[in-house]
């Protein structure tokens, strides 16, 4: 019977944990499909404004900082206008405004919207950003040829996807790519290329007529300002000086092609591919991320124009001092068709920029020779881009039962989606009605638009009752495994609703093949038939039992109610956490004065009370830190002072754990005394590496082996034979706690070493305070830990179980993003680029926490004598209720703050709830070996 109710345990644990996993998806599935589709003709005007197109991207550059008066008045001696060509190109010969990007606010998603035209779905980020190739479109593909400059992170990506041999790279090495050294060397190194290029093109003929040709894109990288920003943050002197490195490559790059060229036919083009948050990261939807600088001069681009009425300006650009002279913003994807047109070349395909020209109502960026019947054809290509993108589309999804197309586009006399628009507007360009024409244009590209938003989110209807069936279908099965598990029902299953459940299945199925519906789909529906399946057959027989034993009375259901109400509006003040920062501490509040006030038995007040006073006080200290200001600057006493803390943790672990006998005693010292030597050490490295990388003397080879030799042997210490040999379970726990302890230190910023050291005291504390409220904690005769009698404390249990879950993610980082973690820490281990150990390393800072909660939390299953993942198998049936909510909220629309945060809290949501569960079974793991001592058994000291 036990293996039975083990295996009944592990089926349902695998299930959630694979069904969690999967259903990650689909929030992309629902809102973020890829927009890339192939086999669509190319479009593009048979004339070209200039011969040749300069872009230059300022990786990170956010547009306040370069086009804003005094923007580092902070900063002793800083000039009043940083960017001083820049500025001079704005005010006398060129175009400017703000760029718009989208989510992900990262290098790979940038520059594929701004050289090929469109926004790769959420997910594509993913797809990382160091070797994989562009799959579609762009504007260098499109080009006669290419010649590129700068990181080896993007110039592979366009030349790799790129017809062969008509993209050129010229990259630094990755090594070069140094977080601790001045980047400006990295853009210097990119005009030095170009330099030498045209030196070289005047020896080499061949070279020479290649770099003369017409629809010629020469794509310069610079790095610099994203680098630099990650290191010193964007409001830093070192910031400053790269934007004005950056401004003098512009200037001296403008001088080397009016040299070399002599014929005024060059376009000029700079932007950024994303902005740079105040802490240095970039990613999600901060408007700080998201607005990024634009200014276009040159051949084919007009001159500056003086401010409409009403103002182009708001707040953000009063300090600019340019309200004079007309701002015009963009998204980011237009920025390829402006670059497209300027040059004369067929614009990407997949493209869904709209070209700001097309618009007869406000001036645009170009300055065409032929005036207002190019502005006219111009505007009509736009359109006739967006709408072949919509028709392949519209051919895709009309194999679906049912189809509507979009009703604006279900021409009655043409198959083509919107092409008696299209001859209509031809015939007035004929006529000579060239506004009308634009104005026609602009009608037709915005339904064409709305057509394809119309198509992308065809199938949200059916993919949100899917999902809503599942969720509530896994919230119903979970409750049912455990309140009605199959032994106490002799459980046999009912026909009726298995013929039910697989015929549905079934032609759930057939209706996905028909409409070619995605493989995932056929996925996503198992799971509420077989969820709904599960629960409507324990649930009937469970109904019968009560009903026959008499045990349904109406107090017990409207006891279970009311529990359940209070548990559903603490699992929503939960989600509310993820943007109001307080919440978590009034939830500590409430768990440290409220609840033991007002709901703890008299007599555990006068038997445990200084139990109570340290539970309080430990729940007030956590407190504070979701209070403390995300912003954090690097602060060594906040981090030496945790490391102390954490010394002072290990020494009383010494003096007050109880250990069985002299020799385990000897043993759980050294343990303990060569855990504090690492951590003592671990400062020490540490201090040295802050003050050296503060000085920008780069790290000392010495402070990184050093750091790496330290990381390593305190992680892995606690899992050799002599330190697993201590077995009791509280001696196990510290040392895990002081193991993680030196890692932390090397990897904080700021105050995370205080809150890991409090963060762990209240989960002990926890400990202590349940076994004394339940009672059978004090019998000494255990019950059969292998069957689980759910009881009423168990709810509550579960619930600051999940809160514990989420406050060991958010107790020092900023709820509303999942790029609010600190880079600086990790360059005392890492100074090179690279994305993928640097991630390891800020995920490996994550997982302390859940360490030190995975052990206690199989502590406290012991000291209650319950199973060891009943508990967390009741958190894991609640937990939906927060996932649910998340996905609903999730939306395309909005700001882009609003959006990344909204795909941000439900996949943290969900991942979170995977990774506790791997973390809970590790803990069992580690812990499995320490219950079975009499020392065993015994209490926090």
């Amino acid at each position: 019977m036990a293996a039975t109710k083990k295996s009944s345990t592990s089926w349902l644990l695998l299930t959630g944990l694979v069904f969690h996993l999967v259903y990650i998806g689909t929030v992309f599935d629902c809102y973020f499909t890829s927009p890339v589709v192939h086999g669509m003709q190319s479009f593009g005007l048979d004339t070209a404004e200039a011969r040749r197109l300069v872009l230059v991207v300022g990786d990170g550059l956010r547009a306040d900082l370069l086009f804003a008066l005094n923007a580092f008045s902070f900063i002793p001696s800083a000039p009043e206008v940083v960017a001083p060509h820049l500025r001079s190109v704005v005010e006398s010969k060129g175009a400017f405004g703000v760029s718009h990007t989208h989510v992900p606010t990262e290098s790979r998603p940038g520059h594929v919207a701004l050289i090929g035209g469109m926004y790769e779905d959420v997910s594509a980020v993913t797809k990382g950003w160091k070797t994989n190739p562009v799959d579609f479109d762009s504007v260098f593909n499109r080009s006669s040829h290419t010649f590129s400059f700068g990181s080896p992170d993007i110039l592979p990506m366009f030349g790799k996807g790129a017809t062969p041999g008509k993209v050129d790279m010229w990259c630094y090495n990755e090594e070069e790519e140094d977080f601790t050294k001045d980047a400006t060397a990295l853009d210097v190194w990119v005009l030095q290329q170009l330099r030498a290029l045209f030196h070289n093109a005047t020896q080499d003929v061949e070279l020479d007529h290649q770099l003369r040709q017409e629809k010629t894109v020469f794509f310069l990288h610079l790095l610099g300002l994203d680098t630099t920003g990650h290191s010193y943050r964007p409001h830093s002197k070192e910031y400053m000086m790269n934007i004005q490195v950056v401004d003098e490559i512009v200037r001296q790059t403008e001088e080397l092609f009016a040299e070399y060229f002599r014929d005024e036919e060059t376009a000029f083009v700079f932007t950024a591919d994303h902005g740079m948050s105040r802490i240095g990261n970039h990613g999600d939807g901060d408007p700080d991320n998201t607005r990024t600088p634009l200014v276009m001069w040159g051949k084919g681009v007009r001159g500056p124009l003086p401010d409409s009425t009403p103002s182009s300006h708001d707040e953000y650009s009063q300090s600019w001092g340019l309200t004079q002279f007309l701002r015009r913003d963009v998204e980011q994807a237009d920025i390829a068709a402006l670059m497209a047109t300027l040059i004369g070349v067929e614009w990407p395909v997949n493209s869904v920029g709209v070209l700001p020209d097309v618009d007869p109502t406000r001036p645009g960026y170009l300055d065409f020779k032929e005036g207002e019947a190019t502005h006219a054809r111009a505007a009509l290509l736009n359109a006739r881009v967006i709408l072949e993108h919509y028709r392949v589309k519209h051919e895709e999804k009309g194999h679906s039962l049912f189809y509507e197309p979009y009703p604006p586009l279900a021409d009655s006399d043409s198959n083509i989606p919107g092409n008696s628009e299209v001859l209509r507007i031809e015939q007035l360009i004929e006529q000579g009605h060239f506004h009308q024409a634009r104005s026609k244009s602009v009608q037709l590209i915005n339904i064409a638009l709305e057509g394809l938003r119309y198509l992308q989110t065809y199938d949200r209807m059916l993919i949100r009752a899917i999902v809503s069936a599942a969720y509530l279908g896994w919230i119903a099965f979970g409750a049912t495994s455990i309140l009605l598990p199959q032994d106490e029902l002799n459980f046999s299953g009912s026909l009726i609703i298995d013929l039910t459940s697989l015929s549905l299945l079934f032609v759930s199925w057939g209706l996905f093949a028909l409409q070619r519906s995605p493989w995932t789909f056929y996925l996503y529906i198992c799971f509420p038939m077989y969820f709904w399946q599960q629960a409507l057959q324990r649930t009937l027989k469970g109904l019968r039992k009560y009903a026959k034993d008499g045990n349904m009375y109406l107090s017990t259901v409207l006891s279970v109610l009311l529990r359940g109400g209070l548990v559903v509006a603490a699992l929503q003040c939960m989600v509310a956490g993820y943007t109001h920062r307080s919440i978590w501490s009034a939830g500590f509040v409430i768990m440290g004065t409220a609840w033991p006030l007002f709901f703890w038995p008299r007599d555990v007040w006068s038997r445990h009370s200084r139990l109570l006073l340290a539970w309080s006080s430990a729940c007030l200290l956590t407190a504070i830190f979701p209070l403390l200001s995300v912003d954090k600057q690097e602060s060594l006493p906040a981090i030496l002072s945790g490391g102390v803390l954490m010394l002072g943790a290990g020494i009383a672990g010494v003096i007050f754990v109880p250990v069985l006998n002299d020799g385990e005693k000897k043993r759980f010292s050294m343990v303990i005394i060569v855990q504090c030597l690492l951590i003592l050490a671990s400062m020490i490295v540490t201090l040295s590496s802050a003050l050296n990388l503060r000085a920008k003397l780069g790290l000392p080879l010495l402070n990184q082996v050093s750091g790496w030799i330290i990381f390593s042997v305190a992680s892995i210490f606690p899992f050799t034979g002599y330190a697993h040999a201590v077995r009791n379970p509280l001696g196990r726990i510290l040392a895990f706690f002081l193991a993680f302890s030196a890692c932390f230190v090397i990897l904080s910023i700021s105050v995370e070493g205080l809150f890991y050291c409090a963060f762990s005291a209240t989960l002990l504390l926890w400990i202590e305070v349940e076994a004394a409220l339940r009672r059978t904690s004090t019998t000494e005769n255990v019950p059969d830990m292998t069957a689980y009698r759910p009881q009423a404390d168990d709810l509550r249990i579960a619930v600051f179980f999940l809160f514990f879950v989420q406050v060991a993610f958010f107790g020092t980082g900023n709820v509303a993003s999942i790029s609010s973690f600190y880079l600086e820490p990790v360059y005392r281990l890492v100074p090179v680029f690279n994305p993928f150990l640097m991630a390891v390393l800020l995920i490996f800072k994550i997982v302390a926490p859940y360490i030190i909660l995975a052990t206690s939390f199989y502590l406290l299953n012991a000291r209650l004598h319950l199973p060891p993942m009943s508990l967390f198998l009741v958190a894991l049936t609640l937990t939906d209720v927060m996932t649910v909510t998340f996905f609903f909220n999730v939306t395309d629309t909005g700001s882009w703050l609003e959006i990344g945060q909204t795909i941000s809290f439900f996949c943290i949501s969900s991942l979170l709830l995977v990774w506790t569960a791997g973390t809970v079974a590790i803990g069992e793991k580690l812990m499995a070996d320490t219950l079975t001592s009499p020392v065993g058994k015994g209490k926090v000291q």
